[in-house]
């Protein structure tokens, strides 16, 4: 794969100008109107941590933090494989199939983004192809989580809300999944904007957690939530992408959000997991914890420490995503660790040309169990 490599740009603070100008526009929208459609389990599910950036031919990554709905996850492990220079594809076993959405993230001290390329069938399995990048947008190895899920049909019994989408870069919708049943839809603002609707889901007030991935195979390309507008009929949210001169720049993305749900969306949740947002405070209902427990956001901002206390079950895995008008973006600055029941994410961000910075973030954790 051959990765556009540019120098870093003076056009941040225009695109923030930019940026916040299309945001005023798309939140003032008409909103569109709810359909019918199908909604979610999820049937068929997937995480792992790519804990070895170099890994050998058909590697097993941490086990202890992997984990499926596949047959004996346990002893049926998930694997990867190199492609060139950081370029990877993640073979999760025995859940192959049309549809879905993947996250990543990168895990790493240093300035790397990670995002997807690709995830489709192999066989009985799904392959999931993921590239990571320096801030001047050349391909470099990196370590990573990443994550799979499908869901389709409702529950008898739901607990909260989940939903996703897989966007195009016109704001088509190639995929989607409501737990309402409803229809999920995205409508495109200028380059590297978009509008992401999510109907019947989550609270009037901010409630729940979101992640968003970059989709793109020919450059990197890192995607954020740019801005979030709840209401008492869904959730509006506004996506922004850019490349590594950190222009906005159309890529295509994923999005899932959960209300009371770990980030794969299941609709009867393991007993433990959480999340978090911080947009310079802590929203309360954005903040949960599976075990009543607070968590907590300590450190200095380069990087920050989440601490969710009393759910620290492997095996495990989390995701981040930036938030916020401007180009940086997030990522997690080590493996997250397990002491006493619980869990510490150190979460990184970074600004142009790979410079930490303090920036707002969406993180979520969860157990397979």
């Amino acid at each position: 794969m051959h990765a556009r490599t540019a120098a870093p740009s003076k056009r941040p603070v225009r695109a923030v100008l930019l940026v916040m100008g299309m945001l005023a526009a798309l939140l003032a929208a008409a909103l569109p109107a709810a359909g019918t459609a199908q909604a979610a389990v999820p049937d068929r599910w997937g995480f792992a941590y790519l804990d070895n950036p170099t890994p050998p031919p058909g590697y097993v990554p941490d086990p202890s933090r992997q984990w499926g709905s596949w047959t004996s996850p346990s002893t049926n492990p998930v694997r990867v494989d190199q492609l060139g220079l950081g370029s990877y594809v993640v073979h999760f076993p025995q859940i192959g199939g049309r549809g879905g959405i993947a996250h990543v993230t990168a895990v790493s001290r240093a300035a790397h983004w990670c995002q997807l390329a690709d995830w489709r069938p192999a066989g009985t399995g799904e392959d999931v192809y993921v590239n990571c990048y320096l801030p001047s947008g050349a391909p470099d190895n990196s370590a990573f989580t990443v994550l799979y899920t499908s869901s389709s049909g409702a529950p008898a019994t739901p607990t909260g809300s989940y939903g996703n989408l897989y966007s195009d870069i016109s704001g088509a919708v190639l995929t989607q999944y409501n737990s309402t049943g409803a229809v999920n839809t995205v409508s495109k603002g200028g380059t590297g904007i978009w509008k992401a609707w999510l109907p019947g889901l989550g609270l009037s007030s901010y409630a729940g957690n979101i992640q968003v991935t970059a989709v793109d195979a020919r450059q990197g390309a890192h995607c954020k939530v740019s801005d979030w507008a709840p209401g008492s009929t869904g959730q509006t949210i506004l996506v922004a992408c850019y490349d590594a001169s950190n222009a906005l720049y159309d890529a295509k993305w994923t999005l899932s959000y959960s209300y009371l749900r770990a980030v794969h969306g299941p609709a009867f949740p393991p007993r433990s997991f959480g999340y978090l947002w911080y947009n310079g405070s802590l929203p309360p209902l954005t903040n949960y914890n599976s075990s009543s427990a607070t968590n907590t956001l300590g450190g200095s901002g380069t990087p920050f420490v989440v601490t969710l206390p009393s759910v620290a079950v492997p095996s495990d895995t989390a995701q981040t995503t930036a938030y916020g008008s401007g180009p940086e973006y997030c990522g997690l600055y080590a493996p997250w660790t397990r002491t006493g029941g619980a869990v510490q994410l150190p979460v990184n961000c970074f600004g142009p040309g790979g410079t930490p910075v303090k920036a707002p973030f969406f993180t979520a954790y969860t157990s397979a169990f």
